[in-house]
């Protein structure tokens, strides 16, 4: 089966990350968001994946290649354009890029599945596609209940009673929510779908292609589904996506290394004495890293390989990446 990852944006909202890692790169404890997508998508069958790529596409294609050591396929499709040898991004919406593969060659044959690049999920995917066929639907959306003082964060989805998808509303206020039902960014279509989307310019899925398929009253439904979602749309749900798997609630995410004391994990040779270390679990130490005696690590902490932490220190709910140094 063939699934498509949506990993061409700019991350904007993840800034100063993603000014030198595309966001489908962000490390979950050393391994790339996208890394847990393309698993559970080898999980439920789907081995064909086609990425669309933008902003430091070559961050994307030069880790994943072909897709083979992940047991999958992968080709890309690059957004942009080549000046003296540089390739200079240019996105056109995540409607307009599922539109460029289709009219480059026919790709999407069947009913596939289209997933946002940043984001944990642990979903069902195979009963997603068997519910998405008994509606008999042209388009259908994953969507899933949240909180209701956290509505004004999300995409709300309105439907009717049959699931039906009526409109939308974009992060409502609280008192203005139609409902506590939210947009998770992974969609299951049928190839005609495409039919809706014009050629050539940028077009969105959610703001463009998504109200058209209502306007015109095309078979597109809500899917509610109970399942493990951690967004990583801003800098603190990256933090709090660390957090969420530091602390086990993540099921998907294992915590890498070795667990050297209750709660602390460290990667290979790392140069600790945790005797002489104040430390307060949990935490991760990636190999290769120093921690000087006398320092203080309060969890939940990651700190990247090859990092240097001197003594007198303090490391206090915090993400130190790679190759840092982080004086007394």
């Amino acid at each position: 089966m063939k699934a498509m990852i949506l990993a061409a944006g700019k991350g904007t909202r993840v800034r100063p990350i993603t000014h030198t890692i595309p966001k489908p790169m962000i490390p979950i404890l050393q391994k790339p968001v996208m890394e847990f997508l393309l698993e559970l998508l080898r999980e439920h069958g789907f081995t064909e994946i086609m990425v669309n790529v933008s902003h430091l596409a070559e961050e994307i294609e030069n880790y994943f290649r072909d897709g083979q050591r992940f047991g999958v396929e992968i080709a890309y499709s690059f957004e942009g354009r080549i000046e003296d040898g540089e390739l200079i991004g240019d996105a056109v919406g995540s409607a307009g890029g599922l539109k460029k593969i289709q009219s480059f060659q026919p790709f999407f044959d069947d009913t596939f599945v289209v997933l946002c690049g940043d984001a944990l999920i642990d979903l069902d995917l195979s009963e997603a596609v068997r519910r998405h066929k008994a509606k008999g639907a042209m388009a259908s959306l994953i969507t899933k209940r949240v909180p209701r003082d956290q509505v004004s964060s999300y995409g709300v989805v309105v439907t009717d009673d049959d699931g039906r998808v009526r409109s939308f509303q974009e992060k409502p206020s609280v008192d203005e929510a139609a409902s506590d039902m939210i947009n998770t960014g992974i969609y299951i279509f049928e190839p005609e779908v495409l039919n809706y989307v014009p050629e050539g310019v940028p077009f969105d899925i959610g703001s463009d292609l998504f109200p058209r398929l209502v306007a015109d009253g095309a078979p597109f439904y809500a899917l509610p589904m109970e399942f493990e979602w951690v967004d990583i749309g801003k800098v603190p749900d990256y933090w709090q996506a660390i957090r969420s798997v530091l602390q086990g609630d993540v099921r998907q995410v294992q915590i890498p290394g070795k667990e050297v004391r209750p709660g602390i994990y460290a990667g290979l040779n790392v140069a600790a004495n945790w005797d002489k270390i104040n430390v307060e679990g949990p935490i991760y130490v990636g190999g290769m890293s120093r921690i000087e005696d006398g320092a203080t690590i309060i969890g939940p902490a990651m700190i990247g390989p090859s990092c240097h932490i001197c003594e007198g220190a303090t490391i206090d709910n915090s993400i130190i990446f790679d190759y840092s140094r982080i004086g007394p």
